[in-house]
């Protein structure tokens, strides 16, 4: 059967998504159960990857099935594209299979030349909405189709407006409008060295083949590897009948959520304008009003209105986002797809939809992206801190977090400010999808204009970035890189606090107060504990991280860095003494002073585990990390150790190493230095002991790092089981202990089966195991990684996001043999990956007990292990 790469929106559904892309099924879908959308055909994404499978062109066949699917819609509308009389006009849109807010390009009014503008003012009798839509047209085709500066068209606009003295572009008048044509048209053939085209078939053509293009202009890239979308899905492209919201005070457009997009309260929320066509409200140019005061100007479109949303929304059985124009007081749907929306709302929207029976927990809990949960886990402003703060400006709360940072006015000068290390904020008169890397990289985004549908708005929102919008109480001067309120004025560099939640702006810098997390989040992770299959621990090396990371719900401390406890002030001397020991006997007494912080580091943490297991690693790093590099602090130790500063600085150099990673560190050192290891088992099982005597359960695993060969573990294992028998005794009262390994050397992967006949317990180390893989360190792989992944070398950066292919073969690997030795062996993950979604799910159908993260990632990680169960159940 030959390949179909045209659809009528009566041949469509919602399930054909991967075809007609998200707008195009959502469109044929609303079609289907008789909702008002202006008719159309849809070019599938089949096209698109036909497109650049062949050198970007459309082949002549693809041609002939569009021009075939247009003189059907001509047919049905009764109109011709181009005509003289009453002429049919299209909008030209892309339609990727997952919502792209602002990234793709998108034509209105085509099929408008200097003929047809007079067949549609003829027809409509409204000389000024032809010239109207005919310069919107130029200005649309030229920017998106031929690549002509926008602001090159803006400029003749604010020049007229500001020669005749208008406020708005609809204070032009049709004589201004007509001039303006021509000016645009000159500019059209000025840059693109040939006149306006007036034949509509090229002008359909080269749209379509402007938004085939638009897939891998460098802002929807960006956008896709944000959002982990994949390069290869094509955009569709929708070709609709033109509907207008410019054709006076009884026409308008907008763009309403059937919920609050940021908060999920079930209430009507949007924007709409009259005598307006879309991109008015997208691009935030005119601030537009409130959905609710329709109801006062045009009541039975309202009402419409609202049965409409109440349809789709129970229809999709999600909160929608829906686009409408108002032509004529006549109302059409031109697009709904479920809504973008804050982490908090897409918690708020699952419980009620499972409270109201409409959904099940089980679909709540795989409707919010795991992701997301970063935003509920960042701080607010504190109260007392808010209360003698300055107010600046009040805008429009439109994604809701706490940000501060100097201030920056273009998206360039923040990426390089956030690379110097500072915190920033983008400040813009209206942001653009030009801005997105900047937006990418500030702490948070104020805008001057705009709404809460607005770039900004829609952008900050998908990623949970703090943005106040439409804050019209500032002027911002982006030339002169200031901001001016009343008689203050705020320049670059300058700090500014921002509250999405309020949309409130403060001089200076606030204080920020910690997360809480209940209500709604606490039912829906409730539902999650009740589904997820594998436990989530946390990595925790104080007892405070550890505090945080149960109330987030953690299950354990999945790794406890032993290392992490000797830079303390007050313990880093005793450290540097017990390494440059000349013998046995110094280091032993070195270690006496560290035993007792680390027996009370130890007590601390179980007490506040209560029981849950705690995975302790013995000390990894090199030795020489502990050591002073600057003469003041080795002039201070040689003066507390009675030796000559020349001797230490003699020891530093000795114990430098040329390649750290590889070098003289986790095992090695207790193999080398046997009295470490032995001071840290005694350190452990007395603070076992102790925690035991005040009434605790404690499960401590002790962990071995970087074994590579089994004899390595065996040695280590008899000293620890060693020290721990002679201290149970010393102290009658037995400890429930265990000894494993870590597994993050190539070699231990493949020789598990043997590591496994001594360990009780496997934890997969996968950022060595990573460097080691791959032949990357990972402290000078920023280097190049970038570069990397932007050259699609590698699809994602591997410490961020585990390589599942190569380093998870190893994984899988080491669990396999490891299980066909021991079948119930314990096996986890202790890397940063452990908290990163994707490579949880690969955890859990590899068949690890646990997965380990930092205490902040617990609850992301913990949703990734439940949708992993739901998809994949164990049991």
């Amino acid at each position: 059967m030959e390949t179909k790469y045209v659809y009528s929106f009566s041949e469509g559904s919602k399930e054909m998504k991967s075809l007609l892309g998200g707008k195009g099924a959502n469109l044929a879908e609303m079609t289907k159960i008789g909702l008002p959308v202006p008719q159309g055909f849809t070019i599938t994404t089949d096209a698109c990857n036909d497109y650049y499978d062949n050198e970007k062109t459309i082949r002549a066949e693809i041609v002939a099935e569009i021009e075939k699917h247009l003189a059907e819609l001509e047919e049905l509308q009764g109109k011709k594209l181009g005509c003289t009389k009453n002429p049919l006009l299209v909008s030209v849109r892309s339609g990727a299979v997952f919502s792209m807010p602002g990234m793709m390009d998108t034509i209105l009014n085509l099929g408008l030349n200097d003929n047809s503008v007079l067949g549609l003012a003829d027809a409509t009798q409204n000389e000024r909405f032809a010239y109207d839509s005919y310069r919107r047209f130029i200005q649309m085709f030229s920017d998106v189709a031929m690549e002509v500066p926008k602001y090159k068209f803006e400029n003749v606009l604010d020049r007229v407006k500001e020669e005749k003295g208008y406020k708005f572009d609809t204070d032009l008048t049709t004589e201004d409008l007509k001039g303006i044509v021509e000016e645009f048209k000159a500019i059209y053939k000025k840059e693109v060295k040939t006149d306006f085209p007036q034949d509509p078939k090229e002008q359909l053509m080269l749209a379509i083949e402007a938004v085939f293009r638009s897939w891998n202009n460098p802002r929807a890239i960006v956008y896709r590897k944000l959002n982990d979308i994949s390069h290869k899905l094509g955009t569709a492209v929708n070709i609709q009948s033109m509907v207008f919201g410019n054709m006076g005070e009884t026409s308008g457009t907008g763009v309403a959520f059937t919920r609050n997009p940021a908060t999920g309260e079930n209430k009507l929320f949007g924007e709409y304008l009259i005598n307006a066509q879309g991109e008015d409200v997208v691009a935030g140019i005119r601030t537009p009003q409130d959905i609710s005061t329709l109801q006062n100007v045009m009541p039975e479109i309202y009402d419409q209105f609202v049965k409409v949303t109440q349809i789709l929304e129970n229809h999709y059985k999600d909160m929608q986002d829906i686009e409408f124009t108002i032509e004529n007081e006549k109302l059409f749907i031109l697009q709904t797809r479920n809504g973008k929306r804050t982490a908090k709302a897409a918690i708020n929207v699952a419980v009620d939809l499972v409270e109201a029976g409409i959904i099940d927990k089980k679909e709540a809990i795989m409707r919010v992206e795991p992701n997301q949960l970063d935003q509920l886990l960042h701080p607010t402003f504190e109260d007392k801190a808010l209360k003698e703060a300055t107010v600046l400006a009040k805008g429009l709360p439109a994604s809701p977090g706490a940000a501060c940072g100097k201030v920056y006015f273009n998206a360039d000068d923040v990426v390089a400010a956030v690379e110097g290390g500072e915190k920033v904020l983008l400040v813009r008169q209206e942001t653009s999808p030009e801005d997105i890397e900047g937006m990418v990289k500030a702490e948070g985004i104020l805008t001057a204009r705009g709404g809460m549908t607005s770039h900004a708005a829609v952008v900050a929102r998908g990623m949970g970035k703090c943005c106040v919008a439409g804050c019209g109480e500032i002027k911002v001067d982006e030339a002169a890189k200031e901001i001016r309120a009343g008689e203050l004025t705020i320049k670059e560099g300058d700090f500014l606090s921002i509250d999405g939640s309020t949309g409130k702006v403060y001089l200076g810098e606030v204080k920020q107060s910690p997360v809480e997390v209940t209500g709604n989040f606490e039912k829906l992770m409730n539902w999650v504990d009740e589904t997820k299959q594998m436990m989530v621990r946390t990595n925790a090396d104080n007892p405070r991280d550890a505090k945080a990371a149960v109330e987030f719900g953690a299950e354990g401390i999945g790794l406890c860095r032993t290392e992490h406890m000797f830079f303390e002030e007050d313990r880093i001397p005793a450290v540097r003494e017990m390494i440059l020991s000349k013998d046995v006997e110094q280091r032993e007494k070195a270690l006496a002073k560290i035993l007792p912080m680390q027996r009370q580091d130890f007590l601390e943490i179980f007490e506040v585990m209560e029981g849950k297991p705690v995975n302790i690693r013995l000390l990894d790093p090199p030795l020489h990390e502990f050591l002073p590099q600057d003469d003041e602090t080795i002039a201070e130790l040689a003066e507390s150790m009675g030796i000559d500063a020349a001797e230490i600085r003699k020891r530093i150099v000795d114990l430098e190493e040329f390649n750290p990673m590889l070098g003289h560190r986790g095992c090695r050192l207790a193999v080398t230095y046997p009295e470490i290891c032995v001071m840290q088992a005694r350190a452990i099982i007395e603070g076992a002991i102790e925690a035991i005597n005040k009434g605790v359960e404690v499960h401590p695993e002790i962990m071995v790092p970087l074994v590579g060969e089994v004899n390595e573990l065996k040695l280590i294992r008899g000293m620890i089981e060693e020290t721990a028998e002679k201290v149970m005794e010393e102290k009658g009262v037995k400890v429930d202990y265990t000894v494993g390994t870590m597994i993050e050397i190539p070699r231990a992967c493949l020789t598990a089966d043997e590591i496994a006949e001594v360990a009780d317990f496997f934890s997969f180390g996968t950022n060595d195991l990573t460097q080691m893989g791959f032949g990357y360190s990972r402290d000078d792989a920023g280097k190049f990684l970038g570069e990397y992944v932007d050259k699609e070398i590698l699809e994602k950066d591997p410490f961020q996001v585990l390589d599942q292919k190569g380093i998870g073969k190893l994984v899988q690997m080491g669990a396999k043999l490891g299980r066909s030795v021991k079948p119930e062996l314990k096996l986890g993950i202790c890397g940063e990956h452990g908290g990163e979604p994707s490579s949880v799910e690969f955890c859990y159908n590899t068949g690890l007990n646990y997965v380990s993260c930092s205490p902040y990632r617990v609850p992301i990680a913990r949703l990734a292990a439940a949708q992993a169960s739901i998809k994949n159940p164990r049991y």
